[in-house]
């Protein structure tokens, strides 16, 4: 008998081992621990086992019989493996798995909102998908101006018949389809967050401190430093008495708060059709060991006429303006060589920042 219960005990906790799922685990509860398993086919015989005899042996059928159902449940609270998924062994180290992170371009927003907010602007933020008004018209591009040309934008197709956007119906809406501001209704993908400024002073009397942050599309041909989508930050001020001295303070205090105190800046005379005066900046850092000018943007006085283009009485209220590209920023912080790289997604340069 003794030698029966271990022979049953050492075959049954073999073939529970080797049961391959949950199917094959039912099976074994069935042949050893069910009504007519082996275990219960076994009981009868005690009564041939001699009167002395008897306590050891029960003894050791209840030995095996605990044994066969706490090896079961064990098993069964695991799970059974199949032949293609091996059993995992979850007291074996375990893999480890690489952490997130914000984008650098991401990151790079959100320290010069945070380095603007500092100094009192607010962020306003509008459309990708703009009119003609807003990216040209307010902003003092007349229109035969080049910047229009289709070339140099990204136009969108006009809407079917009966598909007008909300803007289109009403004519109240700010937008091309104002009654007097000349639009056709034409639109297109914003080439500069200057729109952005155009909305918030239309909706907002002055003064007025706020900086726009978004993307602008340009039909670039794809280079080391020109890419079809990228980002701007543009600032605007505009209160009594404002002029370049607060422009360039504002500018040098950027540099130095975002570049380190080494930072300097200096303004380029220059163009644009939205501010006058108007200025190229570019701002001291160092490149390969040594301090270098690289050109951040353009910026200058707002001109009278988008002042009258919102409804501000350009009598009363003088304001500056400037636009820097993001990515320019985040390529000479981080010493990124190529503009495409932001875009690629590719994790082997990304998990660098």
């Amino acid at each position: 008998m003794l030698e029966a219960l271990n022979e049953l005990e050492t075959g049954g906790l073999a073939e529970l081992e080797s049961a391959s799922d949950d199917a094959a685990l039912e099976q074994w509860r069935i042949k050893y621990l069910g009504a007519k398993g082996k275990l219960r086919g076994i009981m009868p015989l005690m009564k041939d086992v001699p009167g002395e005899q008897k306590p050891l042996v029960g003894k050791r059928l209840n030995e095996v019989k605990s044994a066969l159902e706490k090896a079961f449940e064990s098993r069964k609270s695991q799970g059974a493996t199949t032949s293609d998924q091996p059993f995992i062994d979850v007291t074996e180290p375990g893999i480890p798995q690489g952490e997130g992170r914000r984008h650098v371009i991401s990151r790079t927003i959100d320290e010069i909102t945070e380095v603007f907010a500092r100094m009192g602007f607010a962020v306003a933020e509008g459309p990708e998908v703009e009119d003609e008004w807003h990216n040209f018209n307010a902003l003092n591009i007349p229109a035969d101006h080049p910047a229009r040309e289709p070339i140099d934008n990204f136009y969108l197709a006009p809407p079917a018949p009966g598909k007008e956007d909300s803007e289109t119906q009403d004519p109240q809406a700010t937008g091309a389809n104002r009654p007097g501001r000349g639009g056709d209704g034409l639109r297109m993908l914003r080439s500069q967050t200057s729109t952005v400024q155009i909305r918030t002073m239309e909706k907002t009397s002055p003064p007025l401190k706020v900086i726009s942050i978004g993307r602008v599309y340009r039909p670039d041909t794809h280079d080391a430093t020109h890419y079809s989508m990228f980002n701007q930050v543009e600032g605007l001020y505009i209160d009594h008495d404002v002029s370049m001295v607060d422009l360039k303070t504002t500018l040098f205090q950027f540099a130095r708060a975002y570049f380190g105190p080494e930072a300097e800046i200096r303004m380029r005379p220059s163009y644009f059709p939205f501010t006058e005066p108007s200025a190229e900046v570019d701002i001291t850092m160092k490149i390969k060991g040594k301090y270098q000018w690289v050109e951040m943007g353009g910026c200058g006085m707002v001109d009278p006429n988008v002042f009258e283009a919102v409804g501000y009485d350009p009598e009363e209220w003088t304001g500056f303006a400037f636009g820097l590209g993001i990515e320019r920023i985040a390529m000479r912080k981080y010493g990124i060589a190529d503009i495409r790289w932001l875009f690629e997604n590719d994790a082997r340069f990304l998990r660098q920042f």
